[in-house]
């Protein structure tokens, strides 16, 4: 047990693997959720593509962890893997930042340890002269795999820096969708923030020596899970006079619930119970998208005699709501397999109706439901 309650140490091998296993089934499934959403005119091409290189670079970092933590419990110095059991599911923060710091010298790792091929038949020699099993040449093909992921590249990291894609012109502006992604400190989560950007700027945004920097600087500075859109936008509205924001959302992939490792209350905790899912389909994923929209735009007084460019968002209007939640809406999903889709239906629980449900069928196919 961490120090913390709701922090857990996996410390069986095979509840380490089988948290995995999970996990790889489940980011499997985001790319196709995407997907959905796409066919179903919620997201354009680019915003599945720039979504769909994130969900993947989550899904190797998992792989990579779980070549980290593949002889957890059978090997005194395998380590032992921390999630969040209470708030998210997922790994803690600290995983990702011992993950990025083992990537800066995960090269030199790699020289001093022995080729893959070299490793395996010292296995054999092991198994097949000397009767034993060979734990510790298994351990170190483990931490072999572990690194060569990192030097690959391409994974989820606890931050993830803007980047920017030019999305054509409006008249004599140049639109942009910028991205960028963290892995939140807080609630232990990954979130995806996409933010369209009208560019009144002499020089191309990402082309811009002077301004880019400042522009990454200034949203990773910002990428804070409990902060509203609302701030994030007019924050970087009033920072920056020739970049205009029209619109802003933010995705949290998770909570993750499973009835076998999480411990969060709720309806989705007795929903998985009732359930009674095989291993494997026992889990629930929460995808919430908040979204901001720029309904207009003013020009407001800067300095003596300069007038600037100010948007006004518009919030969401109903019962009140919006000034609270710093959004024009927030839309709440879930994914999860046939099984607690079913136990879903049954128990109804308040608050679900109007959360859109995409199930996974045995087959792989994800489909949408109100």
């Amino acid at each position: 047990m961490d120090s913390q309650l709701d922090h857990f140490r996996l410390e069986d091998t095979r509840v380490t693997r089988r948290y995995f296993d999970k996990f790889k089934a489940i980011t499997g499934h985001l790319g196709r959720v995407a997907g959905v959403m796409e066919a179903e005119k919620r997201l354009e091409r680019t915003e599945v593509d720039v979504i769909a290189r994130y969900l993947l670079g989550l899904n190797i970092t998992f792989r990579a962890l779980a070549h980290k933590y593949h002889f957890a419990g059978r090997w005194a110095h395998a380590g032992n893997l921390t999630f969040d059991r209470v708030e998210s599911g997922f790994p803690v923060f600290s995983e990702l930042m011992s993950m990025a710091n083992d990537a800066l010298q995960a090269e030199r790792h790699l020289a001093g340890m022995r080729a893959p091929d070299e490793l395996k038949d010292a296995m054999i020699r092991s198994i097949v002269g000397d009767l034993e099993i060979p734990t510790k040449l298994q351990f170190a093909l483990s931490q072999r795999l572990y690194y060569e992921e990192l030097v690959k590249g391409k994974l989820f990291w606890a931050r993830n820096d803007p980047q920017a894609i030019w999305l054509g012109n409006e008249g004599t502006r140049r639109r942009f969708l910028v991205h960028w992604a963290v892995y939140d400190s807080v609630v232990n989560l990954p979130q995806i923030y996409l933010m369209e950007v009208e560019d009144t700027g002499r020089i191309g945004l990402p082309k811009d020596e002077r301004r880019w920097p400042e522009v990454q600087q200034h949203l990773m500075a910002q990428a804070v899970g409990g902060l509203k859109l609302l701030t994030i936008a007019r924050g970087f509205d009033e920072d920056f006079d020739d970049l205009h924001p029209k619109r802003l959302r933010r995705f949290h992939v998770g909570p993750m619930y499973s009835h076998a490792y999480t411990r969060q209350a709720g309806p989705l905790r007795e929903v998985l119970a009732a359930a009674r899912a095989p291993e494997g389909e026992d889990w629930a994923l929460v995808w919430t998208e908040e979204d901001l929209l720029a309904e207009r735009a003013e020009q407001v007084s800067s300095g003596w005699f300069g007038r600037v460019e100010r948007q006004v968002f518009a919030l969401d209007p109903f019962a009140g709501r919006g000034p609270d939640t710093g959004a024009t809406r927030t839309e709440r999903a879930i994914i999860l397999p046939e099984r607690p889709f079913q136990a879903l239906s049954e128990l109804s629980p308040p608050g679900f109706a109007d959360v859109r449900k995409f199930v996974v069928t045995p087959g792989g196919r994800v489909l949408s439901y109100r």
